[in-house]
């Protein structure tokens, strides 16, 4: 079993259907990002030009066909930032930058060879953000990014044109320790094997159906 693998003990990670106090054994002291302020940005851009930088395999055979394309998001990075404070706003700034996403093409060459090219996607920011007063540890501002590509072409002289979805949030994080309610450390079940028993799945089945309410009824009857 897992945390959710036929697992049935209180003392573990998912919804609370209890009294949410019982259990509650201790102060925990945990290390974590504390996040101050966000915010979420969704753009569409169209005939999107990206340089590529690199080719793998080296040297493909041109013309190049499109196949598909996504972002690396663990690997975006904000450059060129300014945060300017206003006198008048104390704890807010302007917060501006370029947003910086790496992006991996797939393509297939004149001869059919598949093969992988990367370029970046850049998307300048310019924003208002809750920004804490300085302190001993500072406060950092990051970027994430996801996006999704319906379609795309290879123009010529190393350069793509994509469509793209592009989806943005930026954060104003402290490391910090915080005092948090805890329930104790998490009991680690056994691992679950991985079985092609065909009824191991049906076994775990409740015997009857569970029963929804519907807004407005009470289950039961009556009146």
């Amino acid at each position: 079993m897992s945390f959710f693998s036929n697992n049935r003990t209180t003392n573990c990670p998912g919804p609370i259907t209890h009294n949410p106090l019982n259990g509650l054994c201790e102060k925990a002291c945990i290390e974590v990002k504390k996040v101050f302020d966000a915010c979420l940005k969704q753009i569409q851009e169209v005939d999107l030009r990206l340089t590529v930088n690199t080719y793998t395999p080296a040297s493909p055979t041109e013309p190049l066909t499109f196949v598909s394309a996504s972002c690396v998001s663990g690997n975006v990075t904000l450059n060129n930032l300014v945060v300017d404070r206003f006198d008048d706003r104390p704890c807010f700034a302007r917060v501006s930058g370029d947003v910086v996403i790496p992006v991996e093409i797939r393509y297939t060459d004149a001869n059919g060879v598949p093969g992988v090219a990367t370029a970046n996607i850049t998307i300048p920011e310019d924003v208002v953000l809750y920004v804490p007063q300085p302190s001993i540890f500072p406060f950092a501002i990051e970027a994430l990014a996801s996006c999704v590509t319906p379609s795309g072409e290879y123009v010529g002289d190393n350069v793509f044109s994509i469509n793209v979805c592009i989806t943005i949030i930026l954060k104003v994080v402290v490391e910090a320790e915080l005092l948090i309610p805890s329930y104790g450390y998490c009991p680690i079940p056994q691992c679950q094997d991985y079985s092609q028993d065909a009824c191991s799945g049906f076994f775990d089945l409740p015997l009857y159906p569970q029963i929804t309410p519907v807004e407005g009824t009470r289950c039961g009857g009556g009146n």
